[in-house]
């Protein structure tokens, strides 16, 4: 199989810096992103690989690192959004405007996504997105309430914002498969990392006390993001689809409404227009 180029957000750490590795020695070319410079360039520096900085509270430095990824790398097979955080038990709000949960887990990577797309297009490409079982868990999506303005909870934001991700693959895939650009998105198990840092957060105990010796390795975690970067979209595996352990699962019933995703794509796209 030939060498793909893939861009990895999120890779300095955890799931996508394991994924990084494995792609690496499966011979792809691996470009990293990371928020951290430190940690990002330490990893791209044991892997040999590009490496780029990008902060997805700020959607300046996302409009920035599409622009360096389109002048530098003149085809992108594979976009993997990994990038992804939960935030603690009072709503914040980025320098943007926007619920931070919502920004970064999904404003953020769509908005990075549509400003690839026409490169991705051109290099006949697949956007993977990471998402999580709190899609189904404590998602339960409310279009007239998308920045959570109304009764916040850092579970529910997480939940809706991974249900988003989902939402936003299965459209994607709708619009633009016949052009050659297929989307799949992916739960990765729940995985012993450095995720949710920020302590009183949702999930914070399961990652940061002895219940995480109970958690799965990083590398276990990017098994799935691995088997659907390295194959090819449409022969090794269905696209337009969520993923499990490298099989097709079942989201939450939201997502399986193709008037909801219409309607959240609409949405975020004129959301976007306005900052």
């Amino acid at each position: 199989m030939a060498a793909k180029t893939i861009v990895l957000t999120g890779a300095s750490d955890g799931i996508g810096a394991a994924a990084a590795a494995e792609l690496r020695r499966r011979g792809h070319r691996v470009v990293l992103v990371g928020r951290s410079p430190d940690k990002t360039r330490e990893v791209a520096g044991r892997l040999q690989a590009p490496w780029h900085v990008a902060d997805f509270a700020h959607l300046s430095s996302v409009r920035a690192l599409a622009a360096d990824l389109l002048a530098g790398y003149p085809r992108i097979d594979v976009l993997a959004n990994n990038a992804g955080a939960i935030f603690g038990r009072e709503r914040q709000v980025s320098a943007d405007g926007h619920e931070m949960t919502f920004q970064v887990n999904y404003l953020a990577p769509f908005l990075l996504t549509r400003l690839l797309t026409d490169r991705l297009i051109e290099s006949r490409g697949t956007v993977i997105n990471t998402s999580s079982l709190a899609n189904r868990l404590f998602g339960n999506l409310d279009l007239a309430d998308l920045e959570s303005e109304r009764n916040y909870d850092p579970r529910r934001a997480y939940g809706n914002s991974k249900l988003e991700q989902i939402m936003f693959t299965f459209e994607l895939d709708r619009r633009y498969r016949s052009h050659g650009l297929t989307s799949t998105a992916f739960h990765p198990g729940v995985i012993a990392s450095n995720f949710s840092g920020v302590a009183g957060s949702a999930m914070h105990a399961a990652y940061h006390t002895p219940l995480r010796r109970l958690l799965g390795t990083p590398e276990k975690g990017a098994r799935t993001l691995v088997f659907l970067a390295d194959g090819t979209p449409g022969e090794d595996y269905p696209t337009g689809r969520y993923f499990v352990r490298s099989r097709p699962a079942r989201p939450n019933r939201q997502a399986r409404s193709g008037t909801l995703d219409l309607a959240l794509w609409n949405r975020t796209t004129a959301m976007l227009q306005q900052d």
